[in-house]
């Protein structure tokens, strides 16, 4: 069956690309404390009604899948809200990331959102930004780079296809370490965050035409001016922290953390 989303007509006006862009990612939906997801679609509210695009950068669901006989389970209330404000005018980004990465046509066809699966360079609020949730960069995640291929491998997509909803939901939700995330991060996540911070580096030396590299992925916040003018964002999590991007016109990045309505 379609999904049904009302629209909300608190979310209509008129959105002018002079408005800045927000940009979050990690927010595992499906995994995190209640708190922390009620928390989010709080963000998005709020950014329904200041911003020109939303983009999350990868893993908003802690898992999904849309299988032969319907999608992953459970999000109704994310992707009713979702559809409103992309009904009333702002669109929305999503990146797929290592959790949520097999989104398909039904986010697309029925929510109204733009998936991608692979990194892109987009211009947003003036920025040359290149845009990745950050899975397989940078030095390290050896073993995540050798299971890639198989996860996303067309045999293996097509037996996932073919399972009732519940019960891949069900393994998926076994093979999940978001749990293990709620705390300060470890010793190996502030490791594998450097790497990607260095890989970064390195991109933005070598590519002079981007103003901003921007990933996700290390649950780690960070903003670093690598060259004047020219930055490297991780935009956090909302699994420990609440942390997101805000991109204007004519100004550098902004890395905020969100306390409320106005923050």
């Amino acid at each position: 069956m379609p999904f049904q989303a009302p629209v909300v007509l608190a979310y209509l006006r008129c959105v002018t690309h002079s408005q800045p862009v927000y940009l979050a990612s990690d927010v595992h939906l499906g995994a995190t404390l209640p708190e922390q997801e009620q928390a989010f679609m709080a963000w998005l509210e709020h950014a329904a009604g200041e911003a020109s695009r939303i983009v999350v950068n990868g893993d908003l669901f802690d898992f999904w899948f849309e299988y032969r006989t319907g999608p992953t389970r459970g999000y109704d209330r994310i992707l009713t809200l979702l559809r409103a404000i992309v009904d009333g005018g702002v669109p929305i980004t999503l990146m797929g990331g290592n959790h949520d990465w097999w989104g398909g046509t039904y986010l697309t066809d029925e929510i109204g959102v733009e998936f991608l699966r692979d990194p892109v360079v987009r211009t947003l609020a003036g920025h040359r930004t290149y845009l990745a949730h950050g899975d397989g960069l940078g030095k390290g995640d050896l073993g995540y780079r050798l299971l890639k291929p198989v996860l996303r491998g067309p045999l293996t997509r097509w037996a996932f296809w073919m399972l009732p909803p519940a019960l891949g939901d069900r393994v998926a939700g076994r093979a999940s370490r978001t749990d293990r995330r709620w705390t300060a991060p470890n010793a190996r996540q502030q490791e594998r965050a450097a790497a990607l911070e260095s890989w970064a580096e390195e991109k933005l030396v070598g590519e002079p035409e981007l103003d901003l590299v921007v990933l996700g992925h290390a649950h780690v916040p960070s903003l670093r001016e690598v060259r004047p003018g020219r930055w490297y964002v991780n935009a956090g999590d909302w699994v420990y922290r609440r942390t997101y991007l805000v991109l204007e016109h004519d100004q550098p990045p902004l890395l905020s953390e969100w306390g409320g309505a106005g923050s």
